[in-house]
């Protein structure tokens, strides 16, 4: 690609993947600071020309999440008003997507309000991977184009020859997500029937379908705290499974999760890079897979005025 003609930012959130994008592209790093002032607002300055040029900028929406947001603002507000020809938010993990819907009274609707926000800056278009929520696309009414992580996590499972695979959805809303994915990696299906008493807890009750002496494949869009995909490693075993592997497209590991995951009996733990892992976040068994090719890919196809639906399948 021209480096002239495209250029990529990244905020503070991810700048490992955005470099990884960048050299797959082989362009340079956009040249930015990202600061923070002594009363903590955000501090953003574009140090090099954008004008005419496309630009897209790479900020997951991930802890600290309000940082990170306004940084993707400011970002975005900054380039538009350097007069960038074409602005592309690339937001690897959308964060407060799982407040998509009203599910008590007097609660907002948090990732439409996210969502209007990013559309105030104006960004041309909206490039993200794995919505927790899909009807999230049409909160936005600018193009979208909404990634998947399963076709980079499919290859990496195919490659290791498991016989007897099951993929289970930890609970029934994503049961079509493990069936598609069990179609990729010729896997059988099965879910586990959970309940959840509060926010942030969960209790497995019980399994459906057959794991007795299968490997299984705990399939979910994120691991947050870690005590939902631990417990549900647990009612596997219990079931008779042999193995459990736990896959996942965003590692948000928020609070306790790093241990709970070291406690549960993972043969694997496998994640995209979406978002950044601290290194004070050890995980035993842990597999980052990179999205950076697949990320770099989309890039070039929307600077070139090219599909990029292929890249979904």
């Amino acid at each position: 690609m021209n480096p002239s003609e495209v250029v990529v930012f990244s905020g503070n959130a991810n700048r490992p993947l955005a470099e990884e994008i960048c050299k797959h592209l082989g362009i340079p790093n956009g040249q930015i600071s990202v600061k923070r002032f002594s009363d903590g607002e955000s501090s953003v300055k574009i140090e090099e020309n954008v004008r005419g040029r496309d630009v897209f900028v790479v900020q997951s929406i991930s802890y600290p999440a309000n940082d990170s947001l306004m940084e993707l603002l400011l970002i975005i507000d900054a380039a538009r008003r350097a007069s960038a020809r074409r602005i592309t938010a690339v937001i690897p993990y959308y964060g407060y997507g799982r407040q998509d819907r009203k599910v008590e009274p007097r609660v907002p609707i948090s990732a439409r309000m996210v969502a209007d926000l990013i559309e105030t800056v104006g960004p041309d278009r909206v490039l993200t991977m794995d919505l927790h929520a899909d009807q999230i696309q049409g909160f936005f009414r600018i193009p979208v184009d909404h990634l998947y992580f399963s076709p980079v996590l499919a290859e990496y499972i195919n490659s290791l020859n498991m016989e007897d695979l099951v993929i289970v959805s930890p609970d029934s809303g994503g049961a079509e997500r493990a069936r598609n994915f069990g179609k990729k990696v010729n896997g059988s299906l099965a879910i586990i029937d959970k309940r959840r008493p509060k926010a942030n807890e969960s209790v497995v009750m019980h399994v459906i379908g057959e794991i007795k002496d299968k490997n299984c494949l705990l399939l979910d869009d994120m691991i947050d705290t870690g005590g939902t995909i631990a417990k549900a490693a647990t009612a596997l075993y219990q079931n008779g499974a042999k193995s459990v592997l736990c896959c996942a497209s965003h590692g948000v590991l928020s609070g306790e999760a790093p241990a709970k995951l070291n406690e549960a009996d993972f043969k694997q733990i496998v994640l995209s890079n979406s978002i950044a892992i601290p290194e004070t976040k050890k995980i035993n068994h842990l597999k980052t897979l990179s999205i950076a090719p697949l990320f770099a890919k989309a890039i070039e196809r929307i600077h070139n005025e090219e599909s990029i639906s292929s890249l979904f399948s």
